[in-house]
């Protein structure tokens, strides 16, 4: 982790993702134009099939920055088939950063498989008891990260603290947020309501030297009172999907809408600018992907039906992460915090 080279390199998982290799080249590829020469793209995937596309779609790419892995892990598969080979992209992903020929891995596949290879592959924060997936929300007044939405389904009080540290850190550093306020995702606004876990992680939280702002609700998500959400992996990740689809109900909606009359069709056209607008914010496309926060190295998962734009994201989101220096920030913060990992 030491010997890494002078420019910064981001290693793309080329096969992971809906629509891979054809997305990920064209998302690598823009990427690269908007890199100023900041940073580098490894393309890691089955090689004859990467060139062909390339080939076939015109595009400058160089070459010499294909990485071959003969072995793709499919988004059905079981998160310990990745650990099984170590020819498989996501294993060649990370044994690039490992080998210190890389600094950072993008994948949009198999979220379970990037997980389980970033965890054992690359091991976790000394003090860091279980890592956390974490997503950007749009909010009324700023910015919230929400976080475990997927790695954890059940948590114990530290790792909503240990959640907590990380989720200050990277808005600290990546959004320039001073002393981010922290909110507990529970059932009520009072110190005392929730179950088990979360009166015991508030307690811990009151305690800290975080900025905690108190518990929140789920109505509380969108209001921007806080900069970063915690909770255990199972609520956090139907939180997520009931904004994904929510997003596509509204979409929907005023198409029906649309479609009912000619009135309805020009008041809407009217407020197609607007309606974008509004909608853009909670496209995953714009921020990407976020980190697979608590691992010793920067893993960054996307959605699965990334668009070459949510690729390019991820991989500007990775040299950004690598820029701020995640990675040492959580260490430092781990041990000014004393975190129990009991």
């Amino acid at each position: 982790m030491d010997s890494y080279p002078q420019q910064c390199v981001i290693a793309l998982d080329a096969m992971g993702g809906d629509y891979a290799p054809l997305v990920t080249i064209r998302g690598a590829y823009l990427a690269l134009q908007e890199s100023n020469g900041k940073f580098d793209i490894l393309l890691v995937g089955k090689q004859e099939e990467l060139l062909k596309i390339i080939e076939k779609e015109k595009i400058d790419f160089p070459l010499q920055n294909i990485v071959n892995a003969s072995e793709t892990i499919e988004m059905g598969d079981a998160p310990t088939t990745a650990l099984k080979s170590k020819e498989n992209s996501l294993a060649v992903c990370a044994e690039l950063i490992k080998q210190g020929k890389a600094h950072a891995f993008v994948s949009a596949g198999n979220t379970g498989a990037v997980m389980a290879i970033s965890t054992i592959r690359l091991g976790r924060i000394e003090g860091i008891s279980r890592p956390a997936l974490g997503t950007i929300v749009p909010t009324l007044k700023n910015k919230c990260l929400v976080l475990d939405v997927g790695a954890n389904v059940d948590t114990k009080p530290n790792n909503l603290y240990e959640f907590a540290v990380m989720g200050s850190v990277y808005m600290q550093e990546i959004f320039g947020v001073k002393s981010p306020k922290v909110g507990l995702l529970s059932i009520g606004e009072e110190d005392s309501k929730g179950n088990e876990v979360t009166i015991a992680a508030n307690k811990l939280l009151r305690e800290s030297k975080l900025n905690f702002y108190g518990n929140v609700e789920g109505r509380d998500v969108l209001k921007g009172e806080v900069d970063v959400i915690v909770c255990d992996g199972f609520v956090g990740n139907v939180v997520l999907k009931f904004a994904e689809g929510f997003l596509h109900f509204l979409v929907k909606r005023f198409k029906e809408s649309a479609e009912k009359s000619f009135t309805n069709k020009l008041r809407i056209g009217l407020a197609k600018g607007i309606l974008k607008d509004i909608l853009k914010v909670f496209d995953y496309q714009e921020y990407g992907g976020v980190p697979l926060f608590g691992v010793n190295g920067i893993t960054i998962i996307g959605h699965g039906s990334s668009s070459e734009l949510a690729i390019k994201n991820m991989i500007i989101r990775a040299y950004e992460t690598h820029q701020h220096r995640i990675v040492e920030r959580i260490k430092d913060a781990i041990q000014s915090f004393h975190l129990s990992t009991t």
